[in-house]
């Protein structure tokens, strides 16, 4: 659906408005081997005092989709144990994250799941990379956007969900590579055990 002008105005003012606050999450960016710079970059914020509105995601990381023409959606994870683990907006439909790595990779990019590991493959690994918010949300227009690349390297997480989420787009695209995580694991688990060479071998093959 597009959004309005006055739409994208609000997803922006939020985007900043929670920015500010990042500095409250830094324990959980710490645990997850991102900086405050990386989420600075990732225009990440914290919601600690909610915008009418948003009361509902009081306490939670605030995840901007930025795109060229600004921001479209604002995903919000929980850093504790408030659940569920995810929220968004309600009665947005979920997008692709990080669509601005379209524009600037070359002859490869990566897939993977969620929007922490297409940071840390972004920022920590520099690895052009799109996230898909969940296993079950690769929608099939999403293969168009993947054409023009030569290879594209799907990071599996280490389950059936995952395994299934990388052949479905494998069904849909020439040229993709499948990376498994092992068992249980995803790409920033993987990171933090590893760290990003193991990863940079993995599209250097």
């Amino acid at each position: 659906m597009r959004l309005s002008h006055s739409q994208r105005e609000l997803l922006e003012k939020a985007t900043s408005h929670y920015q500010k606050e990042i500095g409250q999450a830094e324990e959980y960016l710490v645990g997850r081997g991102l900086t405050l710079q990386d989420a600075h970059t990732a225009r990440l914020g914290f919601v600690a005092d909610p915008l009418p509105g948003y009361e509902q995601f009081a306490g939670r990381l605030a995840i901007p989709y930025v795109t060229p023409a600004g921001v479209v959606d604002i995903r919000f994870r929980s850093i504790g144990i408030q659940e569920p683990k995810y929220m968004g907006m309600p009665g947005v439909q979920t997008r692709l994250y990080n669509v601005n790595a379209l524009l600037t990779a070359e002859e490869y990019i990566a897939v993977c799941e969620g929007e922490i590991d297409a940071i840390t493959l972004n920022y920590k690994c520099g690895i052009p990379a799109i996230g898909v918010p969940g296993a079950n949300s690769w929608k099939r227009h999403y293969s168009r956007l993947l054409q023009d690349f030569e290879t594209i390297y799907v990071f599996a997480d280490g389950d059936q969900p995952g395994s299934d989420f990388a052949k479905k787009i494998a069904q849909e695209v020439q040229g993709v590579m499948i990376v498994n995580m092992p068992e249980s694991q995803d790409v920033n688990s993987m990171y933090l055990t590893v760290g990003a060479d193991y990863f940079r071998k993995k599209v250097a093959a």
